[in-house]
């Protein structure tokens, strides 16, 4: 996660992992944090420890493409309060350009998910409440409530994440369950419940 500027900084809000994240995040100049596994609870620490006036918050598995600063401050100076990229799949053949294309086509209706890297002002971000902690759909969640406070920018640059996870679990029943997860979340079913429900806890 980057708070954005001529200058900006780069936080790892790290889940307490067991690999050699801290380390190697910590060598290569980034502020690492650590708690309790969660991304909406991750995300949220991290933007309580920036210190920039826009946050912009990146998964792990996804890259930002050329230019990725410019955009954002051009978007941010034109009145936007909050943003995200267009999205690609690295590689998984055509299935994954249909995953794409309707990401992509959802995003114009305002459902944006965590990949596609969304930032904010600082000021609006806690202003909506952040991420409110939410184990899952703090992304869709969070954008709905930035929405109440002005426009929110889909940008043409695409973000690159990894396909990787549509190859553990299976192209078309990740996708399924993805929608599903959305549909339920849409129906009143508590983030908390889907959590459970998506990674069998």
């Amino acid at each position: 996660m980057s708070s954005v500027g001529r200058c900006h900084e780069v936080i790892v809000a790290d889940g307490s992992s067991a690999d050699s994240t801290r380390s190697v995040a910590s060598s290569l100049g980034a502020t690492v944090i650590t708690g309790p596994a969660g991304r909406g609870l991750q995300m949220d620490s991290g933007a309580g420890a920036a210190t920039g006036d826009v946050l912009l918050f990146l998964h792990a598995d996804t890259r930002l493409p050329r230019g990725w600063l410019e955009d954002v401050e051009k978007a941010v100076s034109e009145g936007y309060v909050a943003g995200a990229f267009s999205l690609s799949i690295g590689s998984g053949g055509a299935w994954m350009r249909v995953v794409e294309r309707v990401a992509n086509l959802r995003s114009g209706f305002g459902l944006i998910y965590g990949d596609q890297a969304i930032f904010a002002t600082r000021k609006s971000f806690f202003e909506a409440g952040g991420f409110n902690k939410l184990p899952l759909m703090e992304d869709v969640d969070c954008v709905k409530r930035l929405r109440k406070l002005g426009p929110v920018a889909v940008l043409e640059k695409r973000v690159v994440t990894s396909a990787r996870r549509w190859a553990a679990k299976g192209r078309f029943r990740n996708t399924l369950k993805n929608w599903l997860t959305l549909l339920l979340y849409f129906a009143g079913v508590a983030p908390e419940r889907l959590y459970a429900m998506y990674y069998k806890k």
